[in-house]
Parts: C-alpha cells; sequence; structure tokens
C-alpha cells in the first residue's frame, strides 16, 4: 500500500553507509525530512542527484530539514558512494526493498529500474509532497519549494 499525501510515515530501520542501524524514529515526527529513492549509486543522473542535494544541502539545514537518500546498494556500496562525493547527509540500503515497498515507490521503465521518487515530510511526519520524475536535478527543486512553505 503506497503512501500518498497527508500519510503519516510508519517507523521503519534500515542500515546507513556506517553500517549502524538508521531508525526512523530518531527524525520522523521530530523535524522536516526529504527522503529520496534513487535507482543506483555511481550512476549519472543518481550522481547529478545525490551532488545536486550536496550542493544545495546548506538550504535544507537552514530549512532544519534532514536529507535521507534511498537505494537498494549495500552499505558498502553507499560509503564509498558518499566518500566520493562528499555527501553530507545519510544513505540506506533497501536491499531487501522493505522501505521501497514500504513507501510504494513504484519502478520505472516498464519495471526494469527502481524508481525516483521524493517524499518531503513535515515535522508531525506527515507527507506534504510526493515527487515521481526521472530526471534527477528537478527534485531538489521541488523539495525545497514544498518546505519553504511548510516550514
Amino acid at each position: 500500500m503506497a503512501l500518498k499525501v497527508g500519510d503519516i510515515v510508519p517507523n521503519f530501520k534500515a542500515k546507513d553507509s556506517n553500517g549502524n542501524i538508521f531508525e526512523s524514529s530518531a527524525v520522523i515526527g521530530k523535524k522536516p525530512a526529504v527522503i529520496y529513492f534513487y535507482p543506483k549509486d555511481d550512476t549519472r543522473v543518481c550522481t547529478e542527484q545525490a551532488c545536486s542535494f550536496r550542493d544545495s544541502y546548506q538550504d535544507f539545514t537552514d530549512l532544519g530539514t534532514e536529507v535521507i537518500g534511498v537505494s537498494g546498494d549495500s552499505a558498502t556500496s553507499h560509503q564509498k558512494f558518499s566518500k566520493k562525493h562528499q555527501l553530507p547527509f545519510t544513505l540506506l540500503s533497501d536491499d531487501d526493498k522493505k522501505l521501497r515497498n514500504l513507501f510504494g515507490v513504484p519502478t520505472a521503465l516498464f519495471g526494469l529500474i527502481p524508481g525516483r521518487v521524493t517524499y518531503v515530510i513535515d515535522e508531525k511526519g506527515i507527507v506534504r509532497l510526493i515527487f515521481d520524475n526521472l530526471s534527477g536535478k528537478i527534485h531538489i527543486e521541488k523539495a525545497l519549494q514544498m518546505l519553504k512553505k511548510i516550514v
């Protein structure tokens, strides 16, 4: 069952790029968050998207917002990807697709690749925006637009 705008994000746990268990309750419901799902570390569009989030990271932190990236890559892959591109935000491993299923992230290109979807969540844990688009950079713009309305 896919999350919709207005839904409360359920609690979840996942492994971060350092191999630690990330618990959503540490962030969700306490401050605004952007959770973005992307297909794969170190591919062209995914790298552009991650680096765009990195380059705008101060804008997100100025709004008190946590940025979290999620893909099916391993924690080790995320660690290399994060270090290589100096990503200042959390990356979560979803190798079992539990988070994709929990959020209802669709596949793209006729089911060939995992979808690219961004969720903007307010400080109460309520989904305020779901943006589904294969282009990476526009996700940052749309997320910031929504955050400026709700923060």
